[in-house]
């Protein structure tokens, strides 16, 4: 793998490698707003990932990886998701807190803690999130966004998007709702007027927001 790269580095390699595989345009504002810094930052980072070897840029997609940019990219996206799952089927840290700790470790991870966790979490496909590992993106390729579905409908959630788990509150508010991999759901209405739609999670109304349901994803139920 190289020497390895600094964690600022290794941040930008994770936002971009998840914005390259969703096929969205990879511009320095985008960036800047995901990774909370400001555009002359994003300039300079991007620079010297350039001058790495890291990523190209061209005109119409932006900053794209490389393919050593993007073998990087996988291994940190699968360092992190793995802490995600050590942090909490071991150390019992709670579902909507294990992406800001992952965070704050995976720079740590050598590549044989990497494949020991690997092998002792059973090469899990996800992460507990139920966003697909490097080289699983198939196994989540029927899933679509819950905001396609329609009210009266059953669906089981599977995802919450990488970007949706950036944010503490909201992915506090998900777990206390029970709006988690797993969960069975039923739409019971969508309100474009206040940009709302209503789920009913175990037998509780839940409301949530537009700016929310575009993170979820789910698949057709219920379950058996």
């Amino acid at each position: 793998m190289g020497e390895k790269n600094s964690a600022t580095v290794e941040d930008y390699l994770e936002t971009l490698y998840i914005l390259q595989r969703d096929g969205v345009p990879i511009v320095g504002a985008r960036l800047a707003e995901i990774l909370g810094v400001t555009p002359p930052t994003v300039t300079n980072t991007l620079k010297r990932m350039t001058r790495d070897g890291l990523i190209t840029a061209n005109d119409i997609q932006g900053s794209l990886l490389t393919e050593t940019g993007l073998e990087m990219a996988r291994s940190v996206m699968r360092r992190h998701m793995l802490t995600e799952w050590l942090l909490m089927t071991v150390l019992k840290v709670p579902w909507s807190q294990i992406h800001s700790e992952a965070h704050n470790l995976e720079h740590t991870v050598s590549e044989m803690i990497e494949g020991q966790m690997r092998n002792n979490l059973g090469n899990p496909k996800t992460c507990p999130h139920g966003n697909p590992m490097p080289g699983f993106e198939s196994f989540a390729s029927s899933w679509f966004p819950l905001a396609e579905i329609g009210p009266g409908e059953l669906v089981i959630i599977r995802r919450i998007h990488e970007l949706g788990e950036n944010d503490p509150d909201l992915m506090i508010f998900l777990e206390e709702n029970g709006i988690i991999p797993g969960a069975q759901v039923e739409v019971l209405d969508t309100l474009p007027f206040n940009q709302t739609m209503t789920l009913k999670v175990k037998d509780h109304p839940v409301s949530i927001g537009f700016s929310i349901i575009k993170f979820i994803y789910v698949e057709k139920g219920p379950l058996i």
